[in-house]
């Protein structure tokens, strides 16, 4: 068990399959108000963050177990139990201000304008666009990929 830790720990991914059959990495979000972020796969390891966000978008980058070493949009790494996690797909706006458009078109309409930091559901990503739909707080729009942290480049969601 120590090697495999170390192993994450120094930047290596474990193999898709490895616990859930699930690819690595992949985005997921924070099923509760309260998770705890720990420094190892296991209760006994210390608590060493507390999200206090249901719903916050996180990448899974590593399976141990019934634990997930995840990344938050900020660069934050640790370890979750997997009951803590949801397949619900969310973003989060990064940079400066966004323009969330009514389609996948730069010269669209303005719906709204987001400031950066400003979290939201990912609704669709078209194959071959550069737009995806998401909804933030109860309005819907499209935002380019390069605007908001939770989809990787190329990934196409329905």
């Amino acid at each position: 068990m120590l090697v495999v830790t170390v192993a994450l720990a120094a930047g290596q991914t474990a193999t898709a399959g490895e616990t859930s059959g699930l690819p690595l990495p992949r985005f997921v979000s924070l099923r509760s108000d309260e998770v705890n972020l720990r420094t190892g796969p296991g209760v006994r390891y210390p608590i060493d963050w507390i999200y206090s966000r249901k719903d916050l978008p996180v990448e899974v980058v590593a399976e141990f177990e019934a634990w997930r070493k995840i990344r938050d949009w900020q660069g934050s790494e640790g370890w979750v139990h997997q009951s803590m996690l949801q397949g619900r797909r969310m973003m989060v706006v990064i940079g400066a201000t966004r323009v969330l458009r009514t389609s996948d078109a730069e010269s669209a309409d303005q719906v709204a304008t987001i400031e950066a930091g400003v979290f939201g559901r990912l609704l669709q990503c078209p194959r071959n666009r550069d737009f995806c739909r998401v909804e933030i707080q109860q309005t819907q729009g499209w935002l380019k990929r390069d605007e908001f942290w939770g989809v990787y480049k190329g990934e196409w969601i329905e």
